[in-house]
Order: structure tokens, then C-alpha cells, then sequence
């Protein structure tokens, strides 16, 4: 049980980090694979895909500790609008990658047949599935009532998703003609209207 959670909020946490989890697995994973037959993907990511698992592991296990030793404690209230977030951010995430289509992956490269979607979601920003992750941790660390969670969740997502943005950007831009740096110019790259 976690400290200041009730029993059944406790239950709602634990639902939601499963739905998390569950999504992650099967929406990054399993899903594009299927939809890509096979295509293979030249990958290019620099590390980056290590670096974010690993920050993501560590970050959370970090908000847990500030939770467990009562750091930077939070109304009781923010339990419900963390559960909120998250579950809005999973859905962010899951709309974004299936809005992508065969032109998702985990990995960073390009694949045969690649273009920009500009369609949906995509028309107001170009990195929606980070947009919908940073949704997600933020309401874990909000969830965990610490203003210690959600600094380390930011911080963590910061560092590791900026570092993997540019190293897209970068590959996307060198490999699509022109046709990025269009894009990049009409659109934001994790908040809509604003960063």
C-alpha cells in the first residue's frame, strides 16, 4: 500500500500503472511490429532508446522513495488528478502511435516508404507520443502526492526525451527532402501553440 493512499486508491493506482504497462507492451511493441510485416528498419537512435528506458526505471523508482519517505508531500487531492493525467496521457500515446501507423517504432530510423503524417493530432505537433508520456509520469508523480515525483519525472523525461528528439529531428530532416524542415516550421514539438 502506498503511504497516504487508501485501499481503494491504492487499487486505482496499481489499474492504472498495469493499464501503463499493458499499453506500452502491446501498443509499442507488439502492434507496430505486426503492422510493419517484417519491414526492417535501419536503426539509427544513438543509444537513445537505452538512455529512456533506463531514466524512465530510474525516475520512477526515485518518485516512489520521495512518496515512501513522505518528501515534498502534496494534497490529497492530486491523487485523482494524477490518475487523470496518466490515464489521459495513455490515451495521447496510444491515439499518436496509431495515427502513425506502419510508420511507427521504438527505434529511430527510417524505413522504406517513409513520410511525414501530417494528419490528426500531427497537424499541431510532431512528437505527440512523448507529448502523451510526459502526460503519464506527470500524473504518476502527482498520483504519488510529491512535488519530488513530478520534478524527477520532468526532469528525467527532459533530459533523455530532448536528447532523442533531436537525434529524430536530425535523421528526419538529412532523409526527407526538405519535406521535414516544412513541417518542423508549421508545428511544435510537444505542446500545441506553445513549445
Amino acid at each position: 500500500m502506498i503511504p497516504g493512499l487508501k485501499s481503494f486508491e491504492s487499487l486505482v493506482f496499481l489499474l492504472a500503472i498495469i493499464l501503463w504497462i499493458l499499453t506500452e507492451y502491446i501498443g509499442i511493441t507488439i502492434i507496430p511490429y505486426l503492422r510493419r510485416h517484417g519491414t526492417e528498419i535501419k536503426k539509427e537512435d544513438r543509444g537513445s532508446r537505452l538512455l529512456l528506458s533506463l531514466s524512465m526505471y530510474i525516475s520512477v523508482i526515485v518518485a516512489f522513495y520521495f512518496t515512501f519517505h513522505d518528501i515534498a508531500p502534496l494534497s490529497t487531492w492530486t491523487f485523482y488528478l494524477g490518475i487523470l493525467l496518466t490515464i489521459l496521457g495513455i490515451f495521447i500515446r496510444q491515439w499518436s502511435i496509431a495515427v502513425l501507423g506502419v510508420f511507427f517504432s521504438v527505434d529511430v530510423g527510417i524505413q522504406k516508404g517513409q513520410e511525414v503524417v501530417k494528419r490528426g493530432p500531427y497537424k499541431l505537433v510532431r512528437h505527440l507520443s512523448y507529448t502523451g508520456l510526459l502526460l503519464t509520469l506527470i500524473g504518476i508523480g502527482l498520483a504519488l502526492q510529491s512535488w519530488a515525483a513530478v520534478i524527477i519525472m520532468v526532469l528525467g523525461f527532459s533530459l533523455t526525451f530532448g536528447y532523442r528528439i533531436h537525434i529524430e529531428e536530425k535523421l528526419l530532416i538529412s532523409k526527407l527532402n526538405g519535406e521535414y524542415i516544412k513541417y518542423m516550421a508549421k508545428t511544435k514539438r510537444l505542446i500545441p501553440y506553445i513549445f
